[in-house]
Formats: C-alpha cells, sequence, structure tokens
C-alpha cells in the first residue's frame, strides 16, 4: 500500500503539513503584478463574507492619510501606475512613504484604495479581469484558511510592497547645530485657527526659533518622527540628531487646524499650512500630522 500524508499522520501523529502562510505568499510573489493587484482587489470585494481584515483604526491611519489623499487627487492612469509601482517596489517617493509605513497600516492602505475603487474613486481592476491559474490557487487558498491565517497571509502580501533603500533603523547622523537658538526674548508665537492644544504650539514655536531641543523634550521618550519619504526616527536622541541634520533654518507657517475625537489613548490632529525651508518654498496641506498621547503631561 502506497502511503500517503493522511496514512503517515495516522502512525505519526507528529506528522506536519507545510504551513499554509509562508507558501501562499511565495505563490502570491510569483504572480505577475497584474494578476497581484487583481488578487488584492478579488479579496478586497470578499472581505467580510469568505475572508476576514483588521484594518487599523483612525487615529493610526492618518499617518498615511497625506499619501491617501495624494493618490485621491491624481487622474486614473497616475493611480494605477502607483499601485503597479507599490507591487514592483519602484524607486519613487510614494513607495518609499509606503515602506516606512507599520505592517498593520499598510494593509489598511490597501483597504482604503479598495473602498476607493469600489466608490469609483480610484480605478478598479477591468470589468471581466480574470485571474491566471496561478492566482485563482492563491485566491482559492486565502478562501479557505481560517480567519487568523487570512489576515496573516493580507498582512505579508502588503508588508514588502513599495521601495525600502535601508534595513529598519533609526536616523544616525549626529551633527553640531549650525544655527543657534533665537533667544527667547526675540521668538514670536503662532497661533492656529481650531488648534490650541499647548504641545502642537509648543512643538511649532521651537522649531521655528531652531530650538531643537525644545522642540525634542515634547516628544515622549520613545516617540516618532516621521519626516516625509523616511521611515519612522524613534527615540529622543535620534529625532534630535535629525533635527540638527535637516532642520536648521526651516520656518512653520500653520493657519488652521483640527483636533479629532479622540481615539485608542491619543488625540489626533490635523494642521494645514506653509513651509518655507533656506532652498525653497513649498504648500503642505495636511501635512503637520500628530497624534498625542491622552492624559500625557505633554
Amino acid at each position: 500500500m502506497p502511503f500517503t500524508l493522511e496514512s503517515a499522520q495516522s502512525i505519526f501523529a507528529g506528522t506536519q503539513v507545510a504551513n499554509l502562510v509562508p507558501s501562499t505568499v511565495e505563490a502570491f510573489n510569483q504572480l505577475s503584478a497584474e494578476d497581484q493587484l487583481a488578487l488584492i482587489w478579488f479579496a478586497y470585494t470578499e472581505m467580510g463574507s469568505t475572508i476576514t481584515v483588521a484594518a487599523p483604526g483612525a487615529a493610526n491611519m492618518m499617518f498615511a492619510q497625506g499619501i491617501l489623499e495624494q493618490i485621491k487627487q491624481m487622474p486614473p492612469a497616475a493611480q494605477t501606475q502607483v499601485m503597479c509601482d507599490l507591487v514592483n517596489r519602484a524607486d519613487t517617493p510614494i513607495c518609499r512613504s509606503y515602506a516606512a509605513f507599520s505592517m498593520n497600516l499598510k494593509l489598511g492602505f490597501w483597504n482604503q484604495l479598495g473602498e476607493w475603487m469600489e466608490a469609483g474613486l480610484v480605478p478598479p481592476i477591468p470589468q471581466g479581469y480574470k485571474l491566471s491559474s496561478q492566482a485563482n490557487t492563491v485566491l482559492t487558498a486565502i478562501r479557505n484558511a481560517d480567519s487568523g491565517q487570512q489576515i496573516t497571509i493580507l498582512r505579508n502580501i502588503v508588508v514588502d510592497m513599495g521601495f525600502d533603500p535601508n534595513a529598519p533603523g533609526s536616523y544616525k547622523k549626529v551633527v553640531d547645530p549650525v544655527i543657534a537658538p533665537t533667544a527667547v526674548a526675540n521668538r514670536t508665537q503662532i497661533s492656529i485657527e481650531g488648534v490650541n492644544h499647548p504641545t502642537v504650539l509648543g512643538y511649532i514655536n521651537n522649531m521655528n526659533a531652531n530650538d531643537f531641543e525644545g522642540a525634542v523634550n515634547l516628544f515622549a521618550a520613545n516617540g516618532a518622527l516621521q519626516p516625509p519619504f523616511q521611515k519612522p526616527i524613534v527615540g529622543q536622541e535620534a529625532i534630535l540628531a535629525y533635527m540638527r541634520e535637516e532642520c536648521p533654518g526651516l520656518k512653520m507657517m500653520p493657519e488652521r487646524g483640527i483636533v479629532e475625537a479622540t481615539e485608542e489613548g491619543y488625540i489626533p490632529i490635523k494642521v494645514t499650512g506653509k513651509v518655507q525651508t533656506p532652498l525653497v518654498w513649498f504648500q503642505c496641506w495636511d501635512e503637520y500630522r500628530l497624534a498625542i498621547l491622552t492624559g500625557s503631561p505633554r
């Protein structure tokens, strides 16, 4: 009688089948970019029925909102190109920003794109698109997995997308400040329509005065700063090193802001305005994004 996996398991109770999660993720990674995007779309359309998803809450999604809004304003062809770039791990500013997101935030990012596809705000997969046999096999494996395996597969599918030029780590350059902080008596105090939280006002006032130590002292010991197109910089020492290197002469000119409903122990705050650097002016709408711990003295 030939031996099968089932017969072996009946003799040796410890016999294990290959883990479904890594085998399914590996099969997904072998698909073409078109099939990968289509499979994500088909998986999204089945969420809530045969596929389970757990996206991050609004307080966490705020860190991706700027990129999502940028994509939302693009013409359809450019939106499609961004999604292809993410799958193909192209070296673009959006792909670099995406690579800095947490695993759950990446899943929430694609969940939001799926919702916009359904609403017609982002081009969906063309009607009648046929998955390859390999892609169908992957989709079937996801359907047949239990809910815990499904969410793990979906997270692992999206986690390596985007472009990450560096291994995970913090900003390591440490240089002496090139501009002395403005004397306290000569500092101007900003005001923001709709926002009067002392942490927000203090942060911007300190940054405008090149008082980076004062700005960093507003962070928790393990707080994080996420500059554009970079990974989050974690810890006061690393944040101070980054500010001394990159922020001398920076001028923040906030105009208005919104304090959102407290959620998950945080106060999400969005501020719009302009920024002046020593080399260039640019306008940044919804680019000051802060999450302040409720009950924190800072």
